[in-house]
């Protein structure tokens, strides 16, 4: 596990979402506050709280727009860059996590009361939810070496 992976670990282990922790890690890189990195990512957590796309995933996309991201409506290079980056980040998060939807990922739904007591109960919530959100920093940095970003 990388440097980066661990802080954005221990950051979730304080009890933040996956959606917060992967841009809290790199708050200061994207020239933002850990307060406005946590916020952020607020809402985003648990798939949207609806078990859709995972929040790792997801705060993985904010940190790549963040720093490589269409900075204006002037930019179709930016916009270009962002969808490929998007497109990657997907593909591989997919690929190494078996999905990039939440439900999928913990085979249960979390929208229902049952599902979130199975997460809980199979400790998915502490033990594989850190998992995750150490691979989509790793991830993220996969593709800043690939690129060359």
């Amino acid at each position: 596990m990388t440097e980066k992976a661990q802080k954005a670990v221990e950051i979730f282990n304080k009890r933040l979402h996956c959606s917060q922790a992967v841009p809290a890690a790199y708050a200061e890189e994207c020239g933002i506050t850990y307060e406005q990195a946590v916020k952020l990512g607020s809402c985003f957590g648990g798939g949207m709280r609806k078990g859709e796309v995972c929040g790792a995933c997801t705060g993985a996309l904010m940190v790549l727009g963040l720093l490589y991201g269409q900075q204006s409506e002037n930019d179709p290079e930016g916009r270009e860059r962002s969808n490929k980056l998007n497109d990657l980040m997907m593909e591989k998060f997919s690929k190494k996590c078996g999905s990039y939807l939440c439900n999928d990922i913990l085979g249960c739904d979390i929208r229902t009361v049952e599902g979130v007591q199975y997460a809980r109960s199979h400790n998915l919530f502490t033990e594989l939810c850190p998992k995750i959100v150490a691979q989509a920093v790793d991830i993220i940095e996969e593709i800043r070496a690939e690129a060359g970003i």
